[in-house]
């Protein structure tokens, strides 16, 4: 049930639905797709979630969103939780399990990786990797250390609920079937 406060507003070719609450002067823009299906989001006050931008509840990882929050055009945001007062810019994802602390930035294509929790006032610099608890930040040129930290994150278990090593066909299906609905 889509819960809209009297002061929030949706444009026309917005996507919202299933479980979300939308708080006082919440702004959802053109193409954003809010998918509480699956499982709730909650946006608190004052909220700007820009164009485009892809918001996807899960039952296990609910979607949460403080107040004075901007979530950028074409970002991602998949069962996390985002605190007050953070910048989420173009193009950034945040994935299931992850934790936002407040007035932080993840700036235009930053990644927070799945289970991973960046510090209250912690910036991501453009095209950075922040992965851990607490997170530590990678740039794209080191893979290595990154993927030191983010294997034992469990990625696939966490997203998909199937353990790493998983054939791309039988995961497909998986998922596939998944939104039979």
């Amino acid at each position: 049930m889509v819960r809209v406060h009297e002061t929030a507003s949706v444009a026309p070719s917005a996507v919202v639905s299933g479980d979300v609450t939308l708080g006082p002067g919440v702004r959802v823009l053109a193409g954003a797709v809010l998918d509480g299906s699956r499982g709730p989001i909650t946006l608190g006050e004052d909220v700007l979630v820009m164009e485009h931008a892809v918001l996807r509840g899960r039952a296990e990882h609910p979607v949460t969103v403080g107040d004075a929050v901007l979530i950028g055009p074409h970002t991602n945001v998949t069962g996390a939780h985002i605190g007050d007062e953070v910048f989420v810019a173009t193009g950034a994802c945040v994935f299931a399990g992850a934790v936002v602390g407040a007035r932080s930035e993840l700036r235009i294509h930053a990644v927070l990786q799945i289970n991973s929790v960046l510090p209250t006032d912690t910036v991501v610099p453009i095209g950075w990797i922040a992965a851990g608890d607490p997170a530590q930040l990678f740039s794209p040129d080191r893979h290595d250390e990154l993927w030191a930290v983010q294997r034992e994150l469990d990625f696939p278990g966490t997203m998909y609920g199937v353990p790493r090593g998983t054939s791309m066909r039988d995961l497909m299906r998986r998922l596939s079937a998944g939104f039979d609905d």
